[in-house]
């Protein structure tokens, strides 16, 4: 199970950091991403991590401004948002695939999500 947390509000320029902790099975080699979607929208990757390699992957939308990481004892990702803007308001969810990609199709394990609201 992936338990999301971490959202609020908070005013354009702010930060906010999410987490994804996991319970039950590990990681291991799997990915682990991050997905938004907000109101009317489809839901679009925004960052994920590679458990075993640490490797890092980010949307152009936010490179720059997040930063995913990992806790291999606390099995749980973050994500360090910073200099959010108004266009980043959705609702932040965390998911797990076998491997890396930006597809929601491939992620077959989903947290509950978690709001982020960001004002102007």
């Amino acid at each position: 199970q992936l338990q999301a947390s971490g959202g609020g509000l908070v005013q354009a320029g702010g930060s906010l950091r999410l987490s994804c902790a996991a319970s039950g099975r590990t990681f291991s080699s799997y990915a682990l991403g991050w997905f938004r979607q907000a109101p009317g929208k489809e839901r679009e990757f925004v960052s994920a991590i590679n458990w075993s390699s640490g490797s890092t992957y980010y949307a152009d939308s936010v490179k720059g401004r997040f930063t995913i990481s990992r806790d291999n004892a606390k099995n749980t990702v973050y994500l360090q948002m910073n200099s959010l803007k108004p266009e980043d308001t959705a609702v932040y969810y965390c998911a797990r695939a076998n491997a890396y990609s930006t597809s929601p199709k491939d992620y077959n394990y989903w947290g509950q999500g978690t709001l982020v609201t960001v004002s102007s």
